[in-house]
């Protein structure tokens, strides 16, 4: 049970027994080895490679070479107090050519990693999508069609062929707002493609792989299936005002609703699939496919990092990032902002925490996802990032408060473990509790990761 300990004196804000405290990472991010072993290049492969698309031109190649260093990145986890490392696993590692014969030196490395995380007391949890499609398959339409959601769950179970006798969690899918919209309707992220009309039928077919997923590792005896969803609060800017508060269901619509109602209610809102038939005709939503989208799932990841704020004004144009939202302007909240230029809120977590709560009740949760991007550096050995921390305790403050207020929540994982490859922005935005001098690749621990440290060493702060 969560309570204020003040036997101690110290108002210590605590966890429930159990509540599992982790880092989180991505593959292209990190790993490098972008040739080795038998991969294929992804989707970011090639978008990385195109002149304008990432900063300075820069490239997962190297990244943090995690693929060599993995024992050493591990022990570090161990030092720090870790207890669950949500990694992923890179499709063209596994299945080079997307669909055929799996490749077994990208599972062994990742074999590897099971077992020397299992040796330090740490447990493995596997996203098996972030965001790496293999190129080839984009090169078939990518997430447009239907059949990369049968791929996906082929490939699904051949990784949980080798690893499920070890692995408890399975995430399928992180963000497929971000895969969907960001990759297919802005350009912005990889594909780099900019139809509107494709986003949504993205959206569906990423949808339909994780439920095909989940249905085939259910079937195999997955004992925790989950989907990592990053949602934000939607607030309109005068709460009185009916224009403000439709502005503000619209994007919550395009945002959120239109992945956590068919994932947890099993069917999509009217209003979103009235909103779609605006692009698209429907037809890629077959008979059957929101009950398989629905089917249960153990835990529902979450990944926020700031608000969103907005209202109604007559001749504003519609948003690339949702597509359709004429007459919905987005607000700068008036907030402190991170590296990334995105507001700190942490009460925005409390919100989304209990609205999840209360909107889907008895659906556990879990922070898969939660950091900000400072400007740091190293001097004499230490990285004095107080930002960090102060983001850190206000945003764990404030899931505490969650639990006190019914959100079912069963765990922390900080984004990220380290410093790595920040998709478009390259290497210049910093996330990680670990710094990474990527000239040496040496590893240095930054005053939030011993912060965390003693976080966890105690269950609380």
């Amino acid at each position: 049970m969560t309570q204020t300990d003040d036997r101690t004196g110290t108002g210590l804000a605590l966890f429930p027994p159990g509540f599992r405290w982790g880092v989180a990472t991505a593959a292209y991010q990190i790993e490098g080895a972008a040739a080795e072993d038998g991969r294929t290049p992804s989707i970011w492969d090639t978008f990385a490679r195109t002149p304008g698309r990432v900063h300075l031109g820069q490239t997962g190649d190297i990244a943090c070479d995690h693929y060599h260093r993995y024992a050493d990145d591990v022990a570090l986890m161990r030092d720090l107090g870790i207890d669950t490392y949500r990694f992923s696993v890179s499709w063209p590692r596994i299945r080079p050519d997307g669909t055929g014969p799996v490749n077994p030196l990208g599972l062994d490395f990742y074999d590897r990693l099971t077992d020397t995380l299992l040796a330090a007391g740490i447990a493995p949890m596997v996203t098996l999508y972030h965001w790496d499609l293999p190129q080839c398959l984009e090169d078939r339409g990518g997430w447009t069609v239907r059949e990369t959601a049968h791929h996906f769950a082929e490939y699904a179970g051949a990784v949980y062929d080798r690893l499920g006798d070890r692995v408890r969690t399975w995430t399928t899918l992180n963000e497929p707002w971000c895969s969907a919209f960001l990759g297919y309707a802005t350009g912005d992220q990889a594909p780099g493609r900019t139809e509107p009309d494709a986003a949504f039928r993205a959206a569906h077919h990423l949808l339909l792989g994780h439920g095909l997923a989940a249905r085939a590792l259910r079937a195999a005896g997955a004992r925790e299936i989950s989907i990592t969803v990053n949602l934000t609060p939607v607030s309109p800017r005068d709460p009185q005002d009916r224009h403000d508060v439709a502005a503000a269901g619209l994007v919550d619509g395009l945002h959120n609703r239109i992945f956590l109602d068919p994932i947890l209610n099993g069917r999509y809102p009217a209003d979103m699939l009235e909103h779609m038939a605006r692009f698209t005709t429907l037809e890629h939503i077959a008979d059957g496919d929101e009950e398989l989208i629905g089917a249960p799932i153990d835990l529902l990841g979450v990944n926020y990092y700031a608000p969103t704020l907005v209202a109604a004004k007559v001749g504003t144009p519609s948003s690339d990032r949702f597509p359709g939202t004429e007459g919905v302007e987005h607000l700068d909240p008036g907030l402190p902002v991170t590296a990334m230029g995105w507001p700190v809120e942490a009460d925005g977590l409390r919100r989304l925490l209990v609205r999840l709560a209360r909107d889907y009740p008895a659906t556990p949760l879990m922070i898969t996802e939660n950091g900000a991007a400072y400007h740091d550096s190293a001097e004499d050995g230490r990285v004095a990032d107080a930002e960090r921390v102060d983001y850190l305790r206000t945003h764990l403050l404030a899931a505490h408060r969650a639990i006190g207020e019914g959100a079912d929540l069963r765990g922390y994982l900080a984004w990220s473990l380290m410093d790595n490859f920040e998709w478009a922005y390259g290497y210049e935005k910093r996330f990680g509790l670990v710094r990474v001098d990527y000239d040496t690749q040496r590893r240095i621990p930054k005053d939030s990761a011993l912060w965390y440290s003693g976080v966890i060493g105690r269950n609380g702060i």
